[in-house]
């Protein structure tokens, strides 16, 4: 496979997220983003009309061009101040997988970790995994990058780039960080 070029290297940074959009090749990405937002009362509902099994299938993982997902781009810190690992995960937070941890302005970084502004779920950069909130011990999704030749790429044959920034959607974010201090 042929990586992809995602980012500059200096775009990347250890105190904020680097945002851009990939689609599963095969389509069995992980249901994320608007998908997990459909229930399976409406699968159950639609069984009967189409032959299905009642099983919920979000309806952007059944669209063509509607699988696709964010993931973000983070640089790890080290203790000595030299350039860190380049990681990458899926930007979605594990308690509630419709929301994104990077909004489209960068998602916060404090000590080593990312922080859901939502419900303050802390996910450790260098592992995914949920050190604290309501998600505590679960992991974000990885993809897989690597740094070399002056960029950023893409090295992960599951998913394939899409562009930078944001996926665009009709939809109004209605999530909440009320509840956080950051």
């Amino acid at each position: 496979m042929d990586a992809t070029r995602i980012a500059d290297p200096a775009d990347v940074s250890t105190d904020d997220t680097f945002l851009f959009r990939v689609r599963s090749v095969d389509g069995s990405d992980v249901a994320s983003g608007d998908a997990a937002l459909r229930s399976d009362e409406s699968a159950a509902e639609n069984a009967a009309d189409d032959g299905a099994d009642g099983i919920a299938m979000p309806d952007d993982m059944q669209q063509g061009d509607d699988d696709v997902r964010e993931a973000i781009l983070l640089r790890l810190a080290t203790e000595n101040g030299d350039e860190g690992e380049v990681v990458c995960w899926l930007n979605y937070c594990q308690h509630m997988t419709h929301i994104k941890l990077d909004k489209g302005s960068g998602a916060p970084v404090r000590d080593g970790e990312v922080i859901c502004a939502n419900h303050g779920a802390l996910f450790a950069a260098d592992s995914g995994k949920c050190t604290y909130g309501p998600c505590e011990g679960a992991f974000l999704n990885e993809i897989d990058v690597r740094v070399t030749d002056g960029g950023v790429y893409l090295d992960d044959d599951e998913y394939e780039y899409v562009g930078e920034g944001p996926v665009e959607s009709d939809d109004d974010d209605l999530s909440s960080s009320s509840n956080v201090i950051l």
